[in-house]
């Protein structure tokens, strides 16, 4: 696949709304995207349960800083074992902001 223009890959763990801020400056001030990627596997666990938390305060930091989020991976586990969270990624994916894809492939196609 090509590289996408204005889109920067997280390479680094995120576990909190504090490492979003930085990811989102990182992906702002060093790589001027408008998107960022952020591979499943780069997300604790507790991310994929609502009730943590954790989720939302992340989602809200790249909301409240205007930055695009996509949550690159299989998802599947987390949708099936979840009513919740499976209702949240579908409302998300209605959106402009916030994305959960299951491959690069799927969000470049999206993008475009």
């Amino acid at each position: 696949m090509t590289e996408l223009t204005g889109v920067h890959v997280c390479a680094q763990d995120i576990r909190n709304d504090r490492d979003a801020v930085d990811l989102i400056a990182q992906a702002h001030y060093e790589h001027q995207a408008e998107w960022v990627v952020l591979p499943v596997e780069h997300l604790s666990p507790e991310f994929f349960v609502l009730r943590t938390g954790q989720a939302g305060a992340i989602a809200q930091k790249f909301v409240d800083y205007r930055m695009n989020l996509a949550v690159v991976g299989d998802i599947e586990d987390h949708l099936a074992a979840s009513a919740s969270f499976r209702d949240w990624v579908r409302e998300t994916n209605r959106g402009k902001q916030i994305w959960f894809v299951p491959d690069l492939e799927s969000f470049a196609a999206r993008l475009h």
